[in-house]
């Protein structure tokens, strides 16, 4: 997946591992708060249009089982991450699947009656 995204245009890929890079503004109270549409520039747009590229490619790429996993994100990230912790795990998961493949490999013994 990565190749292709990257294939179709290179910065898709850094909105996937990095997100668009929220477009915020400060409030009269000195609070950032997500720009409307109409506060956006040029630049903001462009970013957001680049992560509703990637998101077009990777839901393309996927089935219907996988879309439920991640209709409620909104940025690609969001559904990069998503993806990862399902297959993946988190890395507590994936730090324990090693320890018990590495205890399963020094404990490996030949059974009684097998040969090499």
């Amino acid at each position: 997946m990565r190749d292709h995204i990257i294939g179709e245009d290179y910065e898709l890929w850094d909105i996937v591992n990095d997100g668009p890079l929220a477009t915020l503004k400060k409030s009269p109270e000195g609070v950032d708060v997500p720009k409307t549409r109409a506060d956006c520039n040029v630049e903001d747009l462009r970013k957001w249009k680049k992560n509703a590229k990637a998101k077009k490619w990777l839901v393309c790429g996927l089935g219907p089982d996988e879309y439920s996993r991640f209709q409620s994100c909104t940025t690609i990230k969001e559904v990069w991450d998503t993806l990862q912790v399902a297959h993946e795990g988190t890395p507590q998961v994936k730090r324990s699947r090693r320890t018990l493949l590495y205890s399963q490999y020094e404990n490996f013994t030949m059974k009684e009656g097998e040969t090499i």
